[in-house]
């Protein structure tokens, strides 16, 4: 792979022209950025589950705030990674004059927004919950039918291909002349994380990229069409190797939800003040026995503190770790996450350990999880029953209940049993916790709206 192709400024399938801009002012990926900023998906993040489901506190984070956060050590990860590649390749400011080390940083800091943006309610395991309806004898008459990768896509649901689905796909009910969010190719690839479809997943693989899936087999003409646009490197059947910068939009993730999350848990009482400062210690990177310059008053303030060092210590060894790299990447012989392979690999592996135990596995998450495969499943199958049998009165109500943009023109429901499926998923997979619960709740009878 090249920089000179990796790098695109040209918008994903844009069917009228863009309004131009300067660029000295506001670049194309920072383009991307505000789009995503201002965009829907990315708004009911403020109500997804990050550490806590429906946490209390005002400091727990939620999908957003790990978004932004994602997206704040990514623009680091990006501008100093764009530095040395700048050095490294003049051809780069041949192919694209006025090509700046920011403009990398906003390529990673927009994919980093939009990492999350495709994940459905209650978390991890409200993917989880959305594979096993599917997987369910209730949905066994939805699936005649289709073909096996389609159903893969349906039974190992994945929040990262409906995230590229968000960013790429118009929905019928949606405007023509309109492709998603048409970002630019450069931050699609970037976002990009698994760059094949479900039939292309690797069981027991310790390559990064193998291990999940990026897209829908109704999206995979989009991403083919992205690879092709900037080159990316074939890696199997309908599969590729990642555009390089994706490195960093793992990465940057990988720091936030290790050690933020970690945070979150010590701040909440289940992991003990002292237990955190032993683990959080080696990845200061001090002098045994170095006394700290700082009074702290409240261990809320030392914690803050170390947090934001150990976060700037691993942003600079991530950057140097794929600057040694590079060659590699671009070559696609390169395919593992750059947190595995920093100096304090066991501590960080440690923290995970403990996050595990003492935060995801934490009574009231679990129970909260469990509540969320009956309330996604739930939804599923009465909307899909709807979707499948508009002529019952009941499930007409239903269907009343779908916003436009997930039916097609006047209402109607796309005759393909594939699109038709994921259209109903795209609508319970993009209601935030607490609107999931609610509308369960209510088509249940268990509570009814309020009247206005």
């Amino acid at each position: 792979m090249k920089w000179e192709r990796l790098i695109s400024k040209k918008r994903f399938d844009a069917q009228t022209s863009e309004h131009a801009t300067d660029e000295t002012v506001r670049g194309e990926f920072q383009r991307d950025y505000d789009r995503l900023v201002f965009s829907t998906p990315f708004r009911r993040l403020q109500n997804k589950t990050q550490v806590m489901p429906m946490p209390e506190s005002d400091f727990v984070h939620n999908r957003l705030t790990h978004s932004l956060e994602t997206s704040c050590v990514g623009r680091s990860l990006g501008r100093l990674v764009g530095k040395t590649i700048l050095e490294r390749h003049p051809a780069i400011l041949q192919a694209h004059p006025g090509i700046l080390e920011s403009d990398f940083g906003d390529m990673v800091a927009a994919a980093c927004l939009a990492h999350d943006i495709g994940n459905p309610p209650f978390g991890h395991s409200g993917e989880d919950a959305i594979s096993a309806f599917f997987k369910s004898p209730e949905a066994a008459l939805f699936l005649e039918g289709l073909t096996e990768a389609q159903k893969a896509d349906l039974q190992n649901f994945e929040g990262n291909a409906a995230g590229f689905r968000i960013l790429t796909h118009t929905h019928p009910g949606q405007s023509s002349g309109t492709c998603g969010m048409r970002l630019t190719y450069s931050t699609l690839a970037t976002f990009t994380k698994y760059p094949r479809p479900s039939s292309a997943v690797v069981k027991g693989t310790q390559n990064a990229s193998e291990k999940k899936y990026g897209f829908f087999q109704a999206e995979k003409d989009h991403f083919r069409k992205i690879a092709q646009e900037l080159s990316l490197l074939p890696n199997g059947a309908a599969a590729y190797h990642r555009h390089p910068l994706a490195f960093l939009v793992e990465a940057a993730d990988d720091i936030c939800y290790r050690i933020i999350d970690f945070e979150d848990g010590c701040r909440l009482g289940l992991i003990p003040f002292k237990q955190a400062k032993d683990l959080l210690r080696p990845l200061l990177h001090e002098q045994e026995g170095k006394q700290s310059s700082i009074t702290f008053h409240d261990w809320r303030e030392q914690l803050g503190l170390w947090r934001a060092r150990i976060i700037n210590n691993l942003v600079y060894e991530c950057a140097q770790i794929f600057l040694e790299q590079e060659a590699a990447i671009l070559a696609g012989t390169f395919d593992q996450s750059l947190i595995n392979l920093v100096a304090q690999k066991a501590a960080l592996d440690e923290i995970k350990k403990i996050s595990i135990e003492k935060i995801y596995r934490n009574r009231p998450v679990l129970e909260i999880e469990a509540a969320g495969f009956e309330v996604l499943g739930g939804l599923l199958q009465a909307f899909l029953n709807a979707a499948f049998d508009e002529q019952e009165s009941r499930h007409r109500k239903y269907l009343d209940l779908v916003p436009d943009q997930f039916l097609g023109p006047q209402r109607h429901l796309s005759p393909h049993k594939y699109e038709r499926i994921l259209n109903i998923t795209d609508f319970i997979s993009g209601l935030t916790d607490s609107t999931a619960i609610s509308l369960f709740r209510r088509i249940k009878g268990i509570e009814l709206p309020k009247m206005y």
